[in-house]
């Protein structure tokens, strides 16, 4: 049996890069960094326990993708440059056949944003991944859930609702032929952090958050720190290209309300979608506009045409869903 250390040593100690901004990694009581100039640090947590976030059979590989994903996405909601992270892991076992691939799964994705792996911690327990992140951005260009403008455009990238399809397959909740749940479930499992998108927003967006708990109770956290409202077109919303297949109304559900999608909802002033198109292009993602923030507070749903719809609307809480 592997002993914390060992642990550490074998599946997540690496040397530093030569541009690194840490001058002290793994193996010290603290990593220490060192932010640019004119840099401000972007940080954020974000803890996934076995059978609340992930299935407990969950594939490691997958999973360990996902675990810094989801934190990575946090960063490109702000327009930030990931630059390091700590892992504190909690296992039922030091079983060298999950932690290989959970560790290579992670440090993947780590090394295609430039993001190391500085420090952290383990212990004996259920299964528990806690990630912080750290990025920077420049000063006062961070993507502020705050900064939103009446009549800014409402702008989401990629698509949204297969990754709560293919949970919606796992679940049984709904029938979904073996074909859909493959080409849905890597939305669920594998999500992509909008690192480039975040940043090339950066002078452009207005406000941003990541779409983890559904888009209406995301878009929702905008509008209240920055006073606001919205008219939300439900049928410009993107469906992934499973749900792209189903009836209008799941499409509509799952879109508004889904979660796990991990795409950005930003705001942009209206003489700036080109410079917004031309930004998702250079970013390789596609982008929707969806709505409109008003002054009136609330939150309205129209269809295509512009009729109010009737909606039930939330998002995932974990201590209620």
């Amino acid at each position: 049996m592997l002993s914390e250390f060992e642990l550490i040593a074998r599946y997540f100690s690496r040397p530093l890069a030569p541009d690194s901004r840490t001058a002290l990694g793994v193996g010290d009581d603290c990593a220490l960094m060192m932010p640019a100039p004119g840099m401000q640090l972007a940080i954020s947590s974000d803890m996934l326990v076995s059978g609340r976030h992930f299935f407990p059979d969950a594939d490691p590989l997958a999973l360990g993708h996902k675990c810094l994903a989801v934190n990575l996405s946090d960063l490109a909601a702000m327009g930030a440059k990931p630059i390091a992270f700590t892992l504190a892991l909690a296992l039922p076992e030091a079983d060298p056949e999950w932690l290989a691939p959970f560790a290579n799964g992670m440090l993947a994705l780590a090394d295609r944003h430039g993001c190391e792996l500085i420090g952290g911690d383990t212990t004996k327990g259920p299964l528990t991944i806690s990630i912080t992140v750290f990025g920077e951005v420049p000063s006062q260009q961070a993507l502020r859930r705050d900064a939103a403008r009446a009549g800014d455009d409402i702008w989401i990238s990629g698509s949204l609702g297969d990754a709560r399809l293919a949970l919606a397959g796992y679940r049984n909740e709904l029938t979904l032929s073996d074909h859909e749940l493959l080409q849905a479930a890597p939305r669920m499992h594998e999500p992509t952090p909008r690192v480039e998108l975040g940043i090339a927003l950066r002078g452009i967006a207005h406000a941003a958050i990541d779409i983890s708990d559904g888009l209406a109770g995301d878009l929702g956290h905008i509008l209240q720190r920055s006073n606001l409202g919205a008219t939300l077109d439900a049928d410009a919303l993107p469906p992934g290209n499973v749900l792209q297949q189903r009836e209008l109304e799941l499409r509509r559900r799952f879109t508004l309300n889904g979660g796990d999608d991990y795409e950005l909802c930003f705001t942009a002033p209206v003489r700036l979608r080109h410079a917004v198109e031309k930004a998702a292009h250079a970013a390789g993602v596609e982008v929707a506009r969806v709505g409109t923030m008003e002054h009136a507070s609330g939150l309205r749903i129209v269809d295509a045409g512009g009729e109010p719809l009737q909606l039930e609307l939330g998002s995932f809480d974990h201590f209620r869903s």
